[in-house]
């Protein structure tokens, strides 16, 4: 009676081995929904992996984690003065990676916490976060002058997801963080290609590369994951019978199933794409034109071809429409469901 993610354990935690085995200084991410996992999970998996560092998004995501992990909590959110940082729990403040991303902000953490751990974010091409080159000079000069033995863990690097190399723009990152001759050798990057990392760590063998990854590890072999929902009913209409929230009519005789998942799960509830190409955009307008008359493909799959949406997802379940034809399934089997991890909450996740 769920929408649950069934996980092939053996053959994910084999994928895990092998990122881990493959990525020296592996900084494994676990944030928002755990990519579907759930953080908890994430952070035992962590564990299990044997790495010294795990990486949140948020300050309020430390509790789901803290227990079931005992190194080092790298907090992807740059630290400001206000707000739940404040309220961390002391008892982590010596696990704690915090990432600074303004020279005001650095001195407020050191004034509050001297001996507080942090890593400076360098701005990137995403222009979200970070020092400007000159920002980083000056952050230099404050740590060299002020606080001497701050406890600086390394240089943060988030670049962005794109098709081409991302190796001139690291170069001219990389270049700055030499310049500004801060006390640290640690450098710590986010959606590096795995040749891109054996080139950043040849051509700067002085530094050690630390490669932040979730997505790649947690979700990098898919057929390890299945997602299913279960069948709640299943009612045969006739053309022009009404059904559902809005009084709607069946367009033609077949049955109306109702399976679990809905929008309270993330179903029918997409968000945007990177995908600029024209096919995408048509597909786009194409399911604009659907939903005007109530015919949009769903997520479900039954016999291998993803059915229609009858209506639009209810908040725990979603209606179906099959036409005659296909097998119809029995109130109790389970369908096929293509999902987003990143944006799903499953009712169960099953670990074999």
């Amino acid at each position: 009676m769920s929408l649950t993610l069934t996980v092939d354990g053996d053959r994910w935690r084999a994928h895990l081995r092998t990122v881990a085995e493959t990525h020296p200084g592996l900084v494994p991410v676990a944030k928002g929904n755990g990519y579907g996992l759930t953080l908890g999970r994430l952070a035992r998996k962590a564990q299990w992996l044997g790495v010294d560092t795990l990486a949140v998004g948020t300050y309020d995501e430390l509790p789901h984690v803290a227990s079931r992990f005992d190194g080092s909590l790298l907090v992807l959110t740059p630290w400001r003065p206000f707000g739940a940082a404040l309220e961390t729990d002391p008892a982590l403040a010596g696990r704690l990676v915090h990432t600074i991303g303004r020279t005001d902000d650095l001195a407020a953490l050191l004034e509050r916490q001297r001996d507080a751990r942090f890593v400076l974010e360098r701005m990137t091409s995403m222009q979200r976060h970070g020092f400007s080159a000159r920002e980083l000079w000056a952050a230099a000069r404050l740590l060299h002058d002020r606080h001497p033995g701050a406890r600086l863990e390394g240089i943060a690097l988030h670049l962005p997801l794109q098709q081409g190399s991302h190796l001139s723009e690291v170069s001219r990152l990389m270049n700055d963080v030499v310049a500004a001759e801060l006390p640290t050798r640690t450098i710590w990057v986010s959606h590096l290609t795995d040749a891109e990392l054996a080139q950043l760590r040849a051509s700067y063998a002085d530094y050690d590369i630390r490669p932040r990854i979730g997505t790649g590890l947690w979700l990098g072999d898919r057929d390890a994951l299945r997602v299913t929902a279960t069948v709640l009913d299943v009612h045969e209409v006739e053309r022009g019978d009404a059904f559902g929230y809005r009084g709607r009519t069946a367009p033609k005789s077949g049955h109306l199933l109702v399976v679990s998942g809905g929008t309270a799960h993330g179903i029918g509830l997409e968000a945007p794409t990177g995908d600029q190409s024209i096919r995408a955009r048509a597909a786009t307008v194409a399911r604009g034109g659907l939903d005007a008359v109530g015919f949009v493909r769903s997520p479900f799959s039954i016999d291998g071809k993803q059915r229609l949406f009858a209506e639009p997802p209810h908040m725990q379940a979603s209606m179906l429409f099959l036409p005659h034809g296909p097998r119809v399934p029995e109130v109790g089997d389970a369908v096929q469901v293509r999902v987003r991890y990143t944006a799903t909450t499953f009712d169960r996740v099953v670990v074999s």
